[in-house]
């Protein structure tokens, strides 16, 4: 990138009148040479703008110091991490005597709500910071080191990639580097695989909990009485968020995993409204995650939520933390998971070389080899499309005839012009094979009794959709398949017997929680139409409110 492009999309510089604007909510700190203004791993920390003097944007991650930019007058710092409330992932150290005016977090994100050039000038450098970080080459972040036909090694990028934290894979296979680094940090291949910053620290195989513990994922929860608790981080669960918040009501969004739902893992959704060269699944979350931390939702991202109670007539949230949240109103928009194969030996390989998502994570572990995609809806298109640039060969799977009757149009169309996917139709796996790692699988023809065996290394699964109800027990009404009822569904149910009032469209058995998106029962399986039911909820729930 050149100088003059690079100052002026990542260190855009301010007017006087804007940092007047600044001024109202800052404090004017001077830092003498060399003092640091934010260090990596500091969370909370200030947003920065320059008075006058220099600052070094650096880089420690790959065990030297780099210096990335340098800051000047009427420029500021930060990034997404700043509205995120994760950890700083460069440090800035004044270079020379520096004077910045300093904004707290939550005054930051008050003038981003009442300045909306201002946003606009800020939030798009933060992305585009970001996106520069992810596309630089030499710009280390974590590094996992570990190998591809490790399932630890999958389940950790899995999870820090869905959680958008910055890192760099070293696969023992062929990285040439690795055996150097093992020994740089005086570790063995048994030790493997691993999570590293620089030389700093080193986790060993960690489990999820420590790296949400070392990394600081997760943000404390406030003990307060939330106007609305949203339960699933999907488009629908996303977009009541934005909407919630951006509209006055005190909102939390609890989610077991990462942003994005079953959408987030979609390589890319091409008719999506506004998006005519697609977008994927991981950018669409990640700027509705900025769009609700923009307005003050607050995001309790790893959590689970184990238990539906109610107190009161408060509904009361228990997590598998031990911590509860309570809130006026609940909205369940925890989607779908989808089913798991039914074939015997499939538990060795989940993880190592049986995937529920076809991302640039799992593509890496399966490049230049062959793949099998089972499933004929959307998400298998999409998955056979994007896999088919990455892999020497994908064989599509569907137990069915043909496309037709479950498949966008536009994807089959892609699918028939793209020579490396081969359709095999009325076909199921019947059989695993592999030692460590997937190798082959055995698949039969249900119509002809033909059996045929396809030498792959992953297997990617995308059939049926099991509702994520099974915590809810039976506080709520649903469908023999735990899908949630709502509105006229539940009317004559025990819950409205007594009610002045009809269910809202999107309201459950129980007045005052709410359903949207895949896991409401009758809801059209699409991103548009859960980011729609997600947004409408909000209003329903505000005449909720306004009557009790």
């Amino acid at each position: 990138m050149d100088e003059k492009r690079f100052n002026s999309i990542l260190f855009p510089k301010l007017s006087n009148a804007q940092i007047a604007q600044i001024e109202k909510f800052a404090q004017l700190k001077l830092y003498r040479d060399g003092e640091i203004i934010c260090e990596v791993g500091d969370r909370d920390f200030c947003f920065s703008v320059i008075k006058s003097g220099k600052m070094a944007i650096v880089d420690r991650s790959g065990g030297e110091e780099k210096i990335m930019a340098v800051a000047q007058e009427k420029q500021f710092t930060g990034d997404v991490s700043l509205l995120t409330g994760d950890l700083a992932v460069v440090s800035a150290i004044a270079q020379g005597d520096c004077e910045v005016y300093e904004v707290a977090s939550a005054d930051f994100r008050q003038i981003l709500r009442e300045n909306s050039s201002l946003s606009d000038i800020i939030i798009q450098a933060f992305i585009a910071r970001r996106q520069y970080l992810e596309e630089l080459e030499d710009f280390t972040g974590l590094r996992v080191i570990g190998s591809r036909f490790s399932r630890d090694t999958f389940r950790i990028r899995d999870f820090l990639a869905k959680n958008r934290v910055l890192f760099t894979w070293l696969d023992l296979e062929d990285h040439q580097q690795v055996d150097m680094l093992l020994r740089q940090l005086q570790i063995s291949e048994a030790d493997t695989p691993v999570v590293a910053y620089g030389t700093q620290w080193i986790l060993k195989n960690p489990s999820t909990t420590e790296l949400v513990e070392r990394l600081g994922i997760k943000k404390p929860i406030q003990e307060t009485l939330y106007d609305l608790a949203v339960v699933g981080a999907g488009p629908a669960g996303l977009a009541a968020a934005v909407y919630g918040a951006s509209e006055g009501l005190n909102t939390i969004v609890l989610e077991h995993i990462a942003p994005g739902g079953q959408a987030g893992t979609s390589s890319k959704i091409e008719n999506y409204l506004g998006f005519p060269t697609g977008i994927s699944g991981s950018d669409l979350a990640n700027s509705a995650v900025l769009q609700a931390n923009k307005f003050g939702a607050r995001l309790a991202i790893p959590c689970e939520v184990v238990k539906l109670a109610f107190e009161d007539g408060i509904a009361v949230l228990h997590l598998g933390s031990g911590e509860q949240v309570a809130a006026k109103c609940v909205l369940i928009a925890t989607g779908v998971e989808y089913h798991k194969l039914n074939v015997e030996g499939r538990d060795r390989f989940d993880g190592a070389g049986i995937y529920y998502a076809a991302t640039t994570t799992e593509a890496q572990m399966c490049s230049g080899s062959q793949v099998a995609v089972v499933g004929a809806a959307n998400s298998a298109g999409q998955a056979a499309v994007f896999l088919a640039e990455q892999v020497e060969k994908v064989w599509l799977l569907i137990r069915g005839d043909d496309l037709e009757k479950s498949m966008s149009r536009y994807l089959i169309r892609r699918i028939e012009q793209i020579d490396n996917i081969e359709l095999l139709c009325n076909t199921e796996i019947s059989e695993f094979g592999g030692d460590d790692c997937l190798r082959s699988i055995k698949v039969s023809n249900h119509k002809t009794g033909e059996t045929r065996s396809l030498d792959v290394n992953a297997v990617f699964t995308f059939i049926g959709a099991v509702p994520r109800t099974d915590w809810l027990s039976q506080a709520l009404e649903t469908d023999d398949k735990g899908f949630i009822k709502t509105g006229l569904a539940v009317a004559n149910s025990a819950g409205w017997l007594s009610a002045q009032r009809q269910p809202f469209l999107l309201e459950t058995s129980r007045p005052g929680i709410f359903a949207a998106g895949d896991v409401r029962l009758g809801s059209v399986k699409r991103v548009a139409s859960a980011v729609g039911e997600g947004s409408m909820a909000v209003q329903f729930i505000h005449q909720y409110l306004a009557s009790i």
